[in-house]
């Protein structure tokens, strides 16, 4: 049996899409802070528990029985708390008998655990240290931070990258290689530096004119704020270009391509 952590949110859910697609008799347990608000969940036959990463006693419950552990990343901030969800994850596994487990780190969480990756860099420590064989898959920042349906009545997008290229994934895409990892002992002791195709936002902006039909520039800038700023940032300093071929490798496919995605967020065919 596979237990999916965290496994109401976005990405869960389509690690659940994508097992049940293409593994549909394989026992499948979904651990989450809320059952109630997976009812759709357990008409598709998956088993949904209670699974609190702050409620160590949920977790030993909710892991009982699993075989395999897919280690979703909490999306708390506070990197102390992070980790400690991730460890109590780690300890109720390990009390429960779980035979392995995958963990959604982040890319560079192995050479370093300071700022975004302080509480990946920690867990990947912790999994080491619990014995548990393990795959650790390193993911990109989603595409959808980037792509998405703003696009529809974009005219210009602010460009705080200085024309640099950056990595990013669909959801699908990490959440499939996901899925392939578990269904397959020959990733276990493995770690995935997962990217996709390199892009730019004189790219994003030529892939929205021709899906569209509406010229659309990338204009320069060092003032985007919010979080997107500073994601900008971090491309600038050419921190989001590193290239593997791990998610091809994965998916057993090239990885979805930046007009792909773009007609995706956009609800257009990608002629």
């Amino acid at each position: 049996m596979i237990i999916i952590g965290a496994a109401n949110g976005a990405f869960g859910r389509l690690v659940i899409d994508h097992l049940r697609t293409h593994h549909p008799h394989l026992p499948l347990t979904a651990a989450v802070r809320d059952p109630t608000r997976c009812t759709d969940l357990t008409t598709r036959g998956v088993d949904v528990r209670h699974g609190d990463y702050d409620d160590p006693g949920t977790l030993r419950t909710a892991f009982q029985g699993a075989d395999r552990l897919l280690l979703i990343s909490s999306p708390e901030l506070d990197p102390d708390r992070r980790t400690r969800q991730h460890r109590n994850a780690l300890d109720a596994a390990v009390a429960a008998g779980v035979r392995t487990v995958a963990y959604t780190s982040f890319l560079g969480a192995d050479r370093s655990g300071d700022g975004l990756n302080a509480a990946h860099h920690a867990t990947e420590r912790a999994i080491a240290d619990s014995g548990l064989p393990a795959t650790i898959l390193r993911n990109p920042f989603y595409s959808e931070a980037f792509v998405n349906p703003t696009l529809r009545d974009a005219t210009t997008l602010p460009d705080g990258t200085g024309g640099r290229a950056l990595n990013t994934a669909p959801r699908s895409d990490l959440a499939a290689a996901a899925a392939s990892v578990l269904v397959d002992d020959a990733h276990l002791g493995r770690s995935y530096d997962l990217t996709g195709p390199l892009w730019t936002y004189a790219d994003l902006a030529a892939a929205v004119t021709d899906l569209t039909g509406r010229h659309v520039d990338a204009v320069a800038t060092d003032d985007v704020p919010g979080p997107l700023g500073f994601l900008m940032r971090l491309a600038k300093a050419g921190m989001l270009e590193r290239q593997t071929p791990d998610l091809e490798h994965l998916l057993g496919r090239p990885p979805t391509t930046l007009r792909e995605a773009t007609a995706a967020a956009l609800g257009a065919a990608p002629a």
